[in-house]
């Protein structure tokens, strides 16, 4: 191999690798006394709409009416199984939103129906995962049936959900 070839592609990169080696913790450990002196106090969670009619009407309602459209178009299309697991995951995840929300009173029936709501979304997620839809069908029913336990109890019956 020709001496500078041999310097370019060997000596030079090893030089380059191991010759900062040492320095890397140094660099590492003053980039991180920056930051941390810099820092501040962790960002908490909080709620932008403080109505939680307006917040059930624009984060649930339209994923809610999005996802019963494409299980009861499935007899005469074929369920959009990305679609149904996008709103089926949206909708899980978004009951966690609900227990920033809770209520002065009742709270523990509040988290109990959040809860329960949020179990019936993962387990239509799952079952879309696995395109079974008599499964996908019957969890969506199951969960709506939290929804509306929780709507009968706080909104006095109203915004009762169908499948």
């Amino acid at each position: 191999m020709r001496p500078v070839v041999f310097c370019s592609f060997v000596v030079l990169p090893a030089v380059l690798i191991f010759g900062t080696v040492p320095l890397i913790p140094s660099i590492v450990s003053s980039r991180h006394k920056v930051a941390a002196a810099t820092s501040q106090p962790a960002p908490q969670m909080e709620s932008v709409e403080q109505d939680m009619h307006e917040f059930m009407e624009y984060v649930f309602q339209p994923t809610y009416r999005r996802l019963r459209k494409n299980l009861n178009d499935q007899a005469a299309e074929g369920p959009s199984w990305k679609a149904i697991r996008s709103d089926a995951l949206i909708l899980a995840e978004s009951c966690n939103l609900l227990f920033l929300r809770q209520p002065e009173a009742d709270a523990d029936d509040w988290i109990r129906h959040a809860a329960a709501a949020r179990a019936g979304g993962s387990d239509m997620y799952k079952a879309a995962q696995s395109k079974d839809f008599p499964k996908t069908a019957a969890a969506f029913r199951s969960m709506l049936n939290h929804c509306n336990a929780c709507h009968r109890q706080f909104e006095d019956g109203r915004h009762i959900l169908k499948p």
